[in-house]
């Protein structure tokens, strides 16, 4: 029978296995989110809203949403793995910068403020403004892959 040492020794060294971040993740993701949002509200700052269309929220969620489909590539497809960088980037930085919050508070004030054509135009332009953003990001990622094939197809 092993003694206490070596089953606590086990417990202690068993790989992180469960489903959730450990610890170093979450501070991957809090160092990014804060550059992200500081990022974010640096754009908001410069370029504030006023009553009219919040194009500074808007511009930073579709090119977050551009960045997140293009990173998304990189991290996945073509950079070997590495642990932190997913969380640090997608998650963190890029969650911090984008904002929901934001963009649905930009529509209640423009809505409430009885700007109900400009409220649904900003709601709808922002969705799909920032799901094209994605597509191109992803396209835009995979283009110099695609030349290369081009290139190498060309060769022979």
């Amino acid at each position: 029978m092993p003694d206490i040492q070596t089953v606590t020794s086990r417990v202690v060294r068993r790989p992180h296995t469960a489903s959730g971040p450990g610890a170093a993740d979450l501070a991957a993701i809090a160092a990014g989110g804060g550059l992200g949002t500081l990022a974010r509200y640096l754009l908001a700052t410069a370029f504030p809203a006023g009553q009219g269309f919040p194009w500074a929220i808007f511009a930073v969620n579709v090119s977050g949403s551009f960045v997140l489909g293009a990173l998304m590539v990189y991290v996945l497809e073509i950079w070997p793995p590495r642990r932190f960088l997913r969380p640090f980037l997608a998650v963190g930085l890029i969650g911090g910068y984008t904002t929901f919050s934001t963009y649905a508070g930009g529509v209640m004030t423009l809505l409430t403020g009885g700007a109900t054509a400009l409220a649904s135009a900003y709601a709808l332009g922002s969705i799909l403004a920032a799901l094209a953003a994605v597509w191109c990001g992803v396209q835009a990622a995979r283009l110099p892959a695609r030349l290369r094939e081009r290139r190498a197809g060309g060769a022979e």
